[in-house]
């Protein structure tokens, strides 16, 4: 099964099929018709893509309502630690995060849902990420979580003094005062 679950309502991992042989490797990153069946029916409508180096940490992301993002990500080059918080409000595991390593050597994806804050720490020289979006991304909607609320306890897996936070996120307010509706 190239799909599985996490504790957080739909959050998934997706791990394609990978067919090697002599000449290297092919997979299907993507199939709209799999990812149906196993109940992710989205029309993505924007591709972003971003090169990091090691210790830089972006995020915690998300778009307010009614400009909400569902997000399939994957690493192209390098090693990320993906990260994601819940922030759908009644939910039970609202302000929880998740994380797991993405790389193209375990190709692993993660399916993000709306009302999940998002970020990402590179843990190699260099990394490429390339996520899909199913909505367009809108100025007056983005908002986000400071990367290290002291409530979230996340571990980033940068050791102290070498994390690489840009001005804008280092402003981000902690998740109780980040406005968010979902």
């Amino acid at each position: 099964m190239p799909f599985y679950g996490t504790d957080f309502k739909g959050l998934f991992v997706f791990e394609p099929k990978i067919f090697e042989d002599s000449r290297g490797y092919f997979f299907e990153s993507y199939n709209e018709n799999l990812f149906k069946q196993h109940g992710i029916d989205h029309r993505w409508v924007q591709d972003n893509q971003s090169s990091s180096t090691y210790g830089v940490i972006r995020g915690l992301h998300f778009q307010r309502n009614p400009h909400a993002q569902a997000k399939l990500v994957r690493v192209l080059e390098g090693v990320i630690l993906d990260v994601v918080v819940d922030i759908r409000k009644g939910s039970s595991t609202y302000g929880k995060y998740f994380s797991i390593e993405l790389s193209p050597v375990n190709n692993k994806q993660m399916f993000i849902p709306k009302g999940f804050a998002h970020g990402f720490s590179v843990l190699s020289e260099r990394a490429v990420v390339l996520y899909k979006c199913d909505n367009f991304y809108n100025k007056e909607s983005e908002a986000g979580i400071l990367y290290n609320d002291p409530s979230l306890h996340i571990d980033w897996k940068i050791p102290p003094g070498r994390e690489i936070v840009s001005e804008k996120d280092k402003l981000l307010p902690v998740l109780a005062d980040s406005g968010n509706n979902f």
